[in-house]
């Protein structure tokens, strides 16, 4: 099962969006967390999101209250994946 929520995989494609960029251009990996409970959100785990073009990679907390991908946001404006 997925970490990322489906509301959360929606603002993370949005926010490429915004930045013109592509989706095909990043790669995420997942990774969960043992106390996660299947089938219910909200889930907690982790999301390192690398950058084909550029092989920059960075990881976020995911799940409820964690704001990822405000943060991805913040760090695309910051060129933190080039």
């Amino acid at each position: 099962m997925s970490v990322i929520a489906p509301d959360e995989r929606a603002d993370f494609v949005a926010v490429l969006h915004r930045h013109h960029l592509a989706e095909s251009d990043f790669a995420l990996q997942e990774t969960d967390t043992p106390d996660a409970v299947d089938e219910v959100y909200p889930l907690h785990g982790y999301v390192t999101i690398i950058r084909r073009a550029t092989l920059r990679e960075k990881g976020y907390q995911t799940g409820h209250g964690t704001g990822w991908t405000a943060e991805f946001d913040k760090d695309l404006t910051r060129g933190a994946f080039g």
